[in-house]
């Protein structure tokens, strides 16, 4: 079997077999394609045939070309899955990737936003329109509850787990929680304060709760805005749709962040940076780093330290006031 074929069946593997999300198949088979193709050009379509230099050879060329160090990683741990593999499947013996070390990420603080800054983009005057008021619930959402756009973009109406409590009229009647979500009392949406299902990296599911406005926003666009969107002839049980009513993309999400930063004076607004505000802010607020590790769905409890290195200023404050000699001199 030549790397091209042996290719097919692993990205097919990691689809199915491993659950590995679209997004990172799409990105392996993109690393992929490349490192089987610049073999091929140096005459290389045997698995066998590829060398520890082929491969050096190949990340060297990756940095060359001006990629950056988080895609050579991904790189690199693409071509080392992929000869993984195959040894593991039986197309080939060798495993030349084996002591090939994946390049160390450098420590690099993310962008975030002051609380203020938050106030000021999500208290903005947003458009009167069923866009509008979708626009601002996306944006609460992901700074309410830490979501990645993938999430955001993935939710559907049944992943909203509204609280327990039964909703109850005026005249005491108590509606059914069989009703599709949201339930009605008398003639309003019952409060969307519950959990959110969250469908995260690599398939693993997670709930977080959505509370206080982001809860209130959610809930007047169901009532309101999710209705005008929706269109008979694309049904979908998504959350958040396009204006044609279908699922709304990633980079629809992308280009609504630009442009609300855009209009409070935030240039470059990225969905990413409104999840770094929410962790950045949660433990600031004395959130405990391993239910913030829960919230954000990070396997590795190192990848949500990073976030006590943002600011300090809260860590020295802290000190000052527990310790009992921290004003002696």
């Amino acid at each position: 079997m030549d790397l091209s074929h042996a290719l097919e069946e692993y990205l097919a593997y990691l689809a199915v077999e491993r659950g590995s999300s679209p997004n990172t198949v799409e990105a392996y088979g993109r690393d992929l394609e490349r490192y089987v193709g610049w073999l091929a050009h140096r005459g290389i379509t045997d698995p066998e045939a590829v060398e520890r230099s082929d491969i050096e050879s190949h990340i060297s060329a990756l940095v060359e070309i001006g990629l950056a160090p988080a895609s050579v990683r991904r790189a690199v741990s693409a071509i080392k899955g992929f000869h993984r593999f195959m040894v593991v499947e039986q197309i080939c013996v060798a495993h030349p990737s084996a002591n090939i070390l994946i390049p160390k990420r450098a420590e690099r603080l993310p962008d975030v936003l002051s609380i203020e800054q938050v106030g000021a983009l999500l208290d903005q005057s947003w458009p009167d329109t069923a866009a509008g008021l979708r626009d601002h619930c996306m944006l609460e959402a992901l700074y309410g509850c830490g979501l990645r756009v993938s999430e955001l973009c993935g939710l559907d109406v049944g992943d909203i787990v509204p609280d327990e409590e039964p909703a109850v009229d005026p005249a005491g009647t108590v509606h059914s929680e069989d009703a599709e979500f949201p339930t009605y009392v008398s003639g309003r949406p019952r409060s969307c304060e519950g959990l959110l299902r969250v469908v995260g990296k690599g398939s693993k599911e997670r709930v977080v709760p959505i509370m206080g406005s982001a809860a209130s926003v959610l809930a007047r666009y169901l009532d309101e805005a999710r209705p005008q969107l929706v269109r008979p002839s694309t049904p979908t049980g998504a959350v958040f749709l396009n204006q044609r009513g279908g699922r709304l993309s990633r980079q629809t999400v992308f280009k609504v962040c630009e442009r609300a930063g855009r209009m409070v004076g935030i240039e470059g607004l990225h969905p990413h940076t409104l999840r770094h505000s929410f962790a950045t802010h949660m433990l600031e607020g004395g959130a405990d780093l391993r239910i913030v590790q829960e919230l954000l769905g990070h396997a590795d409890i190192s990848t949500t330290q990073l976030y006590t290195h943002v600011d300090r200023t809260h860590v020295r404050m802290a000190y000052l006031g527990a310790h009992p000699r921290a004003h002696r001199s």
